[in-house]
């Protein structure tokens, strides 16, 4: 009963467990530029990358992120958001190219070399964020400062991301994506 119950508990605990290993959030800090990637729920995204230009966390914004469809970019979307909310037009940057996290961190140096910016706020939904995390390390070097933080997402919670469909399935899939990171070095 004792090896059961033991069991028991140390599977719950790994369900946990992924969740908050998903989902590492650091502290804000003042930094040069605030970069949101679209994808997730990327209208919360953005909200929360103009909340933090709003509390003058920095003073510029680059929207990352290519069309689903059709229609204008992610990262248009996400500026004409911020342009609804007041941001001016100078203080955004956007990326309308990038299809995935690795071409959202290649395509995002390439301004923040522009702008000389070495401190970076990264936003993205919780359960992107350590491999957003490492993608953009992996891509950008030692000569910048990243700060991880999660937007709000309403379909997924790290403490019970196994309960329904799409959390359990996008849990589930960036897990073997960092496995996958893990073992072959590539970002891609």
């Amino acid at each position: 009963m004792a090896i059961i119950l033991t069991t028991l508990l140390v599977g719950f605990a790994l369900l946990v467990g992924v969740g908050f290993y998903l989902s590492p959030q650091d502290n804000v800090d003042k930094a040069d530029v605030i970069v949101v990637v679209s994808g997730g729920q990327t209208t919360s995204r953005a909200e929360k990358g103009i909340d933090l230009y709003k509390q003058g966390y920095a003073p510029k914004i680059i929207f990352s992120g290519a069309s689903l469809d059709d229609g204008p970019s992610n990262a248009f979307a996400m500026r004409d958001q911020a342009l609804a909310s007041g941001v001016p037009a100078s203080n955004i940057y956007i990326d309308e190219k990038s299809q995935n996290t690795y071409e959202n961190a290649v395509n995002s140096k390439a301004i923040l070399q522009s702008l000389a910016a070495s401190k970076i706020i990264l936003v993205t939904s919780p359960y992107h964020q350590r491999r957003a995390n490492q993608t953009f390390e992996s891509v950008l070097g030692k000569d910048y400062q990243l700060l991880g933080v999660s937007a709000f997402d309403d379909r997924w919670s790290k403490s019970q991301w196994w309960r329904r469909g799409f959390p359990l399935f996008i849990s589930v899939s960036e897990t073997w994506k960092l496995i996958y990171i893990g073992i072959t070095g590539n970002y891609k």
